[in-house]
């Protein structure tokens, strides 16, 4: 095997191991809802500021290293001033820019279309879901059921400690504080079995502490939750 052959090789291994994160059923750049591709933009965005910063950091390193004498007539002063301020404000500010903009868009404001509405409570080490939208019990206890490409407002709170309420793909986490509640707005763009978990350490059951977000077609969605429910009360 030639020498270039084997250099692809270890490229593509090396690439392969430090992308293998950026997939599966809890991975935040891998969305399947505009509140969590917003989430995934920006840590693009910040992704590529960092790489900006370190290529420029690395090649005044290297002139520096084998053309010194390009750089001698910078003063002290200038580095700290352009190079440490400047340059670093511009990219920290172009950042911070974009972070206002995508965040704006995580807020669950009020609609002049009130959004379906689920109420989901955490406690050790469950997550119980109802839906005000149902008459009588509806409870369905770590799985979440939502109509696909609808908008969804959960209305997260707990009965215990401080939990975190976290479906990377669909949007981003809200804490679940005992007699508070906190809204993330949510909407699965396809129908499909979504993860979720807790993401705030509350006990020795944290890591079990898990759920999972179906998103039914709309037609199917009534039928798919009564069914759950009838499911839930019988057992």
């Amino acid at each position: 095997m030639s020498r270039s052959a084997i250099k692809r090789i270890c490229v593509l291994g090396v690439t392969g191991l430090l992308t293998a994160g950026c997939t599966g059923p809890l991975s935040t750049l891998e969305p399947a809802g505009p509140a969590a591709a917003s989430i995934a933009l920006l840590w693009w965005i910040m992704l590529a500021g960092s790489v900006v910063l370190f290529a420029i950091v690395i090649g005044l390193f290297t002139l520096a290293f084998y053309r010194p004498a390009w750089l001698a007539g910078i003063s002290a002063r200038n580095w700290i001033l352009h190079g440490g301020i400047t340059m670093s404000s511009v990219v920290i500010l172009l950042l911070l820019v974009a972070a206002f903009v995508l965040g704006e868009r995580l807020v669950a404001r009020p609609l002049a279309d009130p959004p379906l509405a689920v109420q989901a409570n955490g406690r050790m080490w469950v997550w119980e879901f109802s839906y005000p939208s149902v008459e009588g019990p509806s409870l369905t206890t770590n799985v979440l059921h939502i109509p696909a490409g609808e908008i969804v407002d959960v209305r997260v709170t707990s009965s215990d400690v401080i939990h975190s309420f976290w479906s990377p793909r669909l949007a981003g986490k809200i804490d679940a504080v005992p007699g508070h509640e906190n809204v993330v707005r949510l909407t699965a763009e396809r129908p499909g079995t979504y993860r979720g978990v807790c993401a705030e350490f509350c006990g020795v059951g944290h890591t079990q502490m898990h759920f999972t977000v179906i998103a039914h077609p709309p037609e199917a969605y009534e039928q798919a939750l009564a069914d759950a429910i009838a499911a839930e009360t019988t057992e």
